[in-house]
């Protein structure tokens, strides 16, 4: 008996071990990445590996928060920029922003992804002769305010598969064989770490970024070898007009962060992390969410 208690602790102890070992080099890992990701870009020079990918950056959603952001700190790079999005009175006030601040080249194209497959031929046209070195997904639209599935209106639920899954997929045909001819390219499609667990009363929305991350996670596999850079970002909380139905979460700067600050580090792991918050405080959240997540439990009733 004492000889079977004494196996048995001896298994306990090599699991034991097992454990403490994984845990130590996940935690080992996950700041390896940390440095990689934010540590190192800020001893290189980003500009010329950024305009290695070509001379053309597009930007959809692009006239606030993080694509508006995600525009300047491109065109801070050199990259000459193109506006996608649906009001044309504010895409010319931050186009011409754009281009006076930074010296670059600016046009822009007015869709409304709302309206489905109608508003592409007009953006494919528009550009047929331009060399797209990089893509950023950013256009998504939320609900009016946090609701259960049958509590939201049908055309919301519509409008947010066509803006947040439809743009990203459409966008991404039109610009890929000119990239894969070229071999080269990058695309930054921006998911939520609302992908990471399930997200009550934001079902529609937190789904339509969970395609968005294993879209990009998919097309690496498709691309890479053809010299395009697909990147999954795995944004947090920051300053945009989808968190305008909370008062609280907008007056709470070291959980939200500014669209500027959050670009600035995002732009710095291109080319280097295909999965990424963007930004350290981001990355270190979303692996909390992550190991936290306890719905990876499947229960048998």
């Amino acid at each position: 008996m004492l000889q079977l208690y004494s196996s048995h602790m001896e298994i306990l102890a090599v699991v034991g071990v097992c454990f403490i070992m994984w845990n130590v080099f996940s935690f080992l890992h996950f700041w390896y990445s940390m440095i990689q990701q934010y540590a190192v870009p800020c001893f290189l020079s980003r500009t010329k590996h950024i305009r290695q990918y070509g001379e053309w950056a597009i930007v959809t959603g692009a006239t606030n928060g993080i694509g508006k952001a995600y525009a300047e700190e491109l065109a801070s790079h050199g990259m000459n920029i193109i506006l996608v999005s649906r009001n044309p009175e504010k895409l010319q006030k931050v186009s011409e922003a754009i281009a006076a601040t930074y010296k670059v080249q600016s046009r822009f194209i007015v869709a409304d992804f709302s309206l489905g497959l109608e508003v592409y031929p007009h953006i494919k046209e528009a550009l047929r002769n331009v060399e797209v070195g990089i893509l950023v997904n950013n256009v998504g639209t939320f609900y009016d305010y946090p609701q259960i599935l049958t509590d939201a209106p049908e055309d919301k639920s519509w409008e947010i598969i066509n803006v947040n899954i439809g743009a990203a997929v459409m966008m991404t045909h039109i610009v890929l064989p000119g990239m894969v001819q070229r071999k080269r390219g990058a695309i930054l499609n921006v998911s939520s770490a609302t992908c990471c667990k399930p997200t009550p009363l934001m079902n529609i929305y937190a789904s339509s970024k969970s395609f968005i991350d294993q879209f990009s996670r998919t097309l690496h596999y498709e691309y890479a070898s053809k010299g395009i850079f697909v990147q999954s970002l795995i944004t947090y909380l920051v300053k945009t007009n989808i968190l305008s139905f909370s008062t609280f979460l907008k007056t709470k700067p070291l959980l939200v962060l500014e669209a500027n600050d959050y670009a600035r580090q995002a732009v710095r792991t291109i080319g280097i992390s295909r999965r990424t918050g963007g930004h350290l405080s981001h990355s270190i959240q979303v692996s909390i969410i992550e190991t936290t997540n306890m719905d990876r439990v499947q229960h048998t009733v």
